[in-house]
């Protein structure tokens, strides 16, 4: 079984996520967060368990995040917000290129319900086999999207998201929790695969701090916030 001790702590995550830029454009940005310098500052300070980049950034800010010493993790395929037909997010970045960046684990998004999921299951099986016999996490983002889920319920999709991190081999499944209630079950569907809940949109402080404690107590070892973080006055009290 392979290892997060590289980006866990006593078990708990919590993952500062930074590859908004890419996804959504610079509109999630100020003139202080658009710098990845604020971004892994605030990991550095606020001792987070690991950095989520896109291998860009990953490559242009290796020393300083090297010197910080967070570990890294790199996102290794995404899409722009730009087109709006059923989504597809291809692979940009190899484990090899991680692996040589200093990466501790990867990442990878697999949209399940589009027409295009087989293709990023495809890409994910051989991410993970080449990951795993580097000794390499390998964290599945798996968010259902598309005319798949139609008729479906958010709380049924979210197990059904967790158990797919389960039975694809990913060591973590990063998935978007809407309602808590259905996190306890979605979390046992996992079986010994790790859950990490997404930080989402923008929330106000006391929001999510009551979300981040139900989402503790449902058995998810931890959250992948961005925006919720550095986007606030405060990040580190926040942290």
């Amino acid at each position: 079984m392979i290892s997060l001790n590289k980006i866990t702590k006593k078990g708990k995550a919590l993952y500062l996520a930074y590859d908004q830029g890419f996804e959504h454009g610079p509109i999630d940005f100020n003139d202080k967060n658009v710098d990845p310098n604020y971004i892994i500052d605030i990991a550095k300070k606020g001792k987070y368990t690991a950095i989520i980049f896109q291998k860009g950034i990953a490559e242009k800010y290796n020393i300083e995040i090297k010197k910080s010493k967070i570990p890294l993790i790199i996102k290794l395929n995404g899409k722009t917000s730009l087109h709006k037909e059923e989504p597809l997010s291809r692979q940009l970045c190899s484990v090899k290129e991680a692996i040589k960046l200093g990466a501790k684990a990867v990442g990878y998004t697999i949209y399940i319900g589009s027409i295009h999921e087989t293709i990023m299951l495809k890409e994910f099986e051989n991410i993970q086999r080449e990951a795993h016999s580097n000794n390499l996490p390998v964290i599945a983002w798996i968010y259902p999207r598309g005319k798949g889920i139609k008729g479906k319920s958010s709380g049924e999709l979210l197990a059904y998201a967790c158990r797919i991190g389960l039975e694809i081999g990913a060591d973590i499944v990063k998935v978007h929790c809407s309602d808590t209630k259905d996190l306890k079950w979605a979390v046992s569907s996992a079986g010994k695969t790790k859950v990490v809940i997404a930080g989402g949109n923008k929330e106000d402080e006391r929001t999510l701090l009551n979300t981040a404690k139900e989402i503790m107590q449902s058995g998810a070892i931890g959250l992948a916030i961005g925006r919720n973080i550095w986007q606030a006055d405060k990040p580190l009290e926040l942290t």
